[in-house]
C-alpha cells in the first residue's frame, strides 16, 4: 500500500511562512507528479502547486509568487514552501502523487490526510 503523509500546518499570522512537508512511502515503484491541494470551509478542493518528475511546476494564480514547490526524488518526498501568508490561504491542505507501484500496473492517484493551515491574527 502507496501512504502519504503530510506535517507542518499550523496557525500562522497574516504575512508570515510556513513549510508543508509530504513523505511517500509503502510499495513505490515511480512517483510521477507530487502536488498540493486544498479545501476551504464549503468550498472545492483547488489546486495549489505541482511538480513533475522533472522538476516542471505550476501553480494556481492565487498564489504564485508567493508559494514554491519542491521535491526530494531520492527521498519520496514533496514541499510546499509558503510565504506572505494571507486569511484566505486557510485550508486543510492535502498532498498528492500519481504513484506507480509496482512495475507493469497503471499508476494511481494518492492523497494524504490532509494539514490544517490557519492565517489569522
Amino acid at each position: 500500500q502507496v501512504q502519504l503523509v503530510e506535517s507542518g500546518g499550523g496557525l500562522v499570522q497574516p504575512g508570515g511562512s510556513l513549510r508543508l512537508s509530504c513523505a511517500a512511502s509503502g510499495r513505490i515503484f515511480i512517483t510521477n507528479t507530487m502536488g498540493w491541494f486544498r479545501q476551504a470551509p464549503g468550498k472545492e478542493r483547488e489546486l495549489v502547486a505541482r511538480i513533475n518528475s522533472g522538476g516542471s511546476t505550476n501553480f494556481a494564480d492565487s498564489v504564485r509568487g508567493r508559494f514554491t514547490i519542491s521535491r526530494d526524488n531520492a527521498k519520496k518526498m514533496v514541499y510546499l514552501q509558503m510565504n506572505s501568508l494571507k486569511p484566505e490561504d486557510t485550508a486543510v491542505y492535502y498532498c498528492n502523487a500519481n504513484i506507480v507501484p509496482v512495475l507493469g500496473l497503471s499508476p494511481g492517484n494518492y492523497w494524504g490526510q490532509g494539514t490544517q493551515v490557519t492565517v489569522s491574527s
